[in-house]
């Protein structure tokens, strides 16, 4: 059963699969994604009603993004992207954030596993997977 509340909490990261990979994909410039990759994010996910708030801090950026579930909206990513972005919640408790942009999308996918957060990015056939456990 769907259960969006499973989500809240602050998160760290605590493993990453790819992820240089996924963010040469998307188009993310060299620096960037050297940043990228000695960055370890906190997440935050918290709710007001039925409006979820995500934000993300590193050492080096912070983003932040709020949405309703199955309504579309102006996402201006950690990377640089200006993406519509379209988050949903299946009953088998997926979260999954469909992000389009110049011509391309890509798909994020979160759900909870044993009580930590995982999260797969997926474009062109590139596989990012990225571990958060609660704090």
């Amino acid at each position: 059963m769907a259960n969006p509340d499973a989500f809240l909490g602050n998160w760290r990261l605590i493993s990453s699969e790819c992820f240089d990979e996924y963010m040469k994909t998307l188009g993310v410039s060299i620096p960037m994604r050297m940043l990228g990759g000695m960055a370890k994010p906190d997440i935050t996910i918290s709710r007001e009603r039925d409006k979820y708030m995500v934000k993300t801090e590193s050492t080096f950026k912070t983003s932040e993004f709020s949405f309703k579930l199955g309504e579309k909206f102006g996402e201006d990513t950690i990377d640089g992207r200006k993406t519509q972005t379209l988050i949903t919640l299946d009953y088998n408790n997926v979260l999954t954030q469909h992000q389009q942009w110049d011509g391309k999308e890509t798909t994020i996918t979160s759900k909870i596993v044993d009580g930590k957060l995982v999260v797969e990015c997926v474009m062109n056939g590139v596989k990012c997977t990225q571990v958060y456990q609660k704090v």
